[in-house]
C-alpha cells in the first residue's frame, strides 16, 4: 500500500474543521492539528482538544499570525488543509506564503466547504465573501501550489434543523416561507461527509488540481422537493409563502450584518440555483460520489428522520 501523506489541518476545532480532523484519523493519516495558545487554554475547546489527543492527532502549537511556528509545523506534514471560517478567508495568503517558505508541501486544501466560488451569480454582501476566496485560489495557481479545491454546497447540519426559517428552532409545522419559486435544485451534505470525501480526495491523483464537487445524488433537491418530502414524512400540509427575488433583494438589503450575508448566500443557492446550474466539466473538476462509491453517504431524507 502507498504511504498516506501527513495531514496538517489549520481551523481543526471550527465547525467543519472537526470532522476533517476526525476523518483524516479515522483513515490512517498522522494528522496534525494547529492550535493557538488561546484554544488551548478556551474551556469551551477542551473537551474538543482532548478527544483530538484520545484518537491520535498532534496538536501543533503555533499561530496563523506568527509565519515561523506556521513554516515549522508545515515542514512535518505534506499536505495542508486550512478549515478557517469565511471571516478569516483573506488571511489564507499567510498560509500560501508559509507554504512557499516550508518548501514540501505536495498539496494545499483552501477553506472553501461551500459553493464553487467561480460559479456564482451572487450579490453583496455575499458577492465579496466569494470575491475572496477566488482570489486565494488566484494566488494559489499564481504561485504554483498543488491544490484541490472542495465544493461542499450546503451544509445539512445548518439547513436541515429549521430549513433557514427565519426565527426557526425547528423544522416547520405549520407554514413555511420559500425563497423564489422554490425549484432550483441545491445540494445538502451531512458535515461527517464532508470530512470523509475530503480526506478521500488527499491521495487521490484525480482530484489534483481540481475541483472536487460534492453532489451526491440523493442529496439534490429543491427546496419545493425538500418540503413535500417533509410534509409527507409528518402527515401535513404546510401552508407555503413565496418570496419573490425583487422582495428577498430588498431585505439583504435592509438586514444588519451578518443576517445580510446569510440571506444573500441563499439568494445565490435558492434562487440563482448556484450549486447545481453548470455541469462539472472534467477540465476543472470532479465529482465525489462518483469517485469514491464506497463512501456509504448519509442522504436527505435521513437527516430529516432525526427530526420525526
Amino acid at each position: 500500500m502507498a504511504v498516506k501523506s501527513r495531514i496538517l489541518i489549520i481551523g481543526g476545532t471550527g465547525y467543519i474543521g472537526k470532522h476533517i480532523v476526525e476523518a483524516s484519523v479515522k483513515v490512517g493519516h498522522d494528522t496534525f492539528a494547529l492550535v493557538r495558545e488561546s484554544t488551548m487554554a478556551d474551556p469551551t475547546k477542551a473537551k474538543l482538544l482532548h478527544n483530538f489527543k484520545t484518537i491520535g492527532v498532534n496538536l501543533v502549537h503555533g499561530d496563523l499570525y506568527d509565519n515561523e511556528s506556521l513554516v515549522k509545523a508545515m515542514k512535518q506534514v505534506d499536505v495542508v488543509i486550512s478549515a478557517l471560517s469565511h471571516t478569516h478567508a483573506a488571511d489564507q495568503l499567510k498560509i500560501i506564503h508559509a507554504i512557499k517558505e516550508a518548501g514540501n508541501v505536495k498539496r494545499f486544501f483552501p477553506s472553501e466547504f461551500g459553493n464553487d466560488v467561480d460559479r456564482v451569480h451572487a450579490v453583496e454582501p455575499a458577492k465579496s465573501v466569494f470575491s475572496v476566496k477566488a482570489q486565494i485560489r488566484r494566488m494559489i495557481e499564481a504561485e504554483g501550489i498543488p491544490y484541490t479545491y472542495v465544493s461542499t454546497n450546503s451544509f445539512a447540519g445548518y439547513f436541515v434543523p429549521t430549513f433557514v426559517q427565519p426565527g426557526a428552532t425547528g423544522p416547520p409545522t405549520d407554514k413555511v416561507i420559500i425563497l423564489g419559486d422554490g425549484n432550483k435544485k441545491a445540494v445538502f451534505n451531512k458535515e461527517e461527509d464532508i470530512g470523509t470525501y475530503t480526506i478521500k480526495a488527499v491521495d487521490d491523483p484525480r482530484t489534483l488540481n481540481k475541483i472536487l464537487y460534492l453532489r451526491p445524488p440523493k442529496n439534490i433537491y429543491s427546496f419545493n422537493d425538500v418540503i413535500a418530502l417533509w410534509e409527507k414524512k409528518i402527515g401535513k400540509t404546510l401552508e407555503k409563502i413565496y418570496v419573490s427575488e425583487d422582495k428577498l433583494l430588498r431585505d439583504i438589503e435592509e438586514k444588519p450584518f451578518p443576517d445580510n450575508v446569510g440571506l444573500a448566500i441563499c439568494h445565490s443557492v435558492f434562487v440563482k440555483g448556484d450549486h447545481t446550474n453548470f455541469e462539472i466539466e472534467p477540465s476543472f473538476g470532479v465529482e465525489a460520489s462518483a469517485l469514491y462509491p464506497d463512501v456509504n453517504y448519509t442522504t436527505l431524507e435521513e437527516c430529516l428522520d432525526h427530526f420525526i
